[in-house]
């Protein structure tokens, strides 16, 4: 007995979220997306088709295949991806699920998708991303690109987030997410971390180094003075 599964019909097309790295075509005409894992070697536009990567001619999402797009159906989730060493230059993307798809716990597998925004997270410094600049590797044809402050560009090929955006075309958004890598811890006022008593006794040790100084210094300038007399 086959096994059938019942198909949505949704009143608006779902939304996921998932990771992927920005890239730049190789003449600079073109903005697009390439993922993290088994598709990787495609890259694709705001506005994309599925196809199967292991070169079979069925149509996305195929049961008996893992072919398709991906995406998770909760933000922190594909945040989370984030985290590891080498997904920290991708960028998160907001993504209508479009077409056929095969909704499991997690996420969806599915036909076609949108793009609608795409979140650059910080510069390795820490600082907001400004821009999307030469992350150093690529694919054949398509440079790759990772968020950027303006002070780390070094004179690295780059473009602004709204430039991207006006290239990828399709009405998609472009935004710099926080200014840090995770949350900061608070910062304590000195005067809270040492008390009074404790920054006397700091201030006392200090000018007490600082006198022992002087007072080596003028020893040291008066047996100059005695040895330059002997001469």
């Amino acid at each position: 007995m086959r096994l059938r599964l019942p198909e949505e019909r949704p009143a608006e097309p779902p939304t996921g979220y998932k990771i992927a790295h920005a890239v730049l075509s190789q003449d600079g005409a073109r903005a697009a997306f390439t993922g993290v894992s088994l598709g990787g070697a495609l890259p694709y536009g705001v506005r994309a088709d599925a196809s199967c990567v292991y070169g079979l001619r069925h149509r996305p999402p195929q049961r008996r295949c893992d072919c398709g797009f991906h995406c998770v159906h909760d933000r922190a989730a594909a945040e989370a991806l984030l985290c590891t060493a080498e997904h920290r230059t991708a960028v998160l993307l907001e993504v209508t699920v479009l077409g056929a798809y095969i909704r499991f716990e997690h996420g969806f597998r599915y036909a076609r998708q949108r793009v609608r925004t795409a979140t650059a997270g910080p510069c390795a410094c820490g600082t907001a991303a400004v821009a999307l600049a030469d992350a150093g590797w690529g694919r054949p044809g398509w440079r790759a690109l990772a968020p950027s402050c303006e002070g780390c560009l070094r004179g690295r090929y780059a473009l602004s987030l709204a430039a991207f955006a006006r290239l990828a075309g399709d009405g998609l958004r472009v935004v710099a997410g926080g200014g840090a890598a995770g949350p900061r811890p608070p910062q304590e006022p000195v005067a809270a971390a040492f008390g009074v008593p404790e920054l006397v006794a700091e201030a006392a040790l200090l000018q007490a180094r600082l006198d022992w100084f002087q007072s080596e210094l003028a020893r040291l300038g008066a047996r100059g003075a005695g040895g330059a007399g002997q001469g």
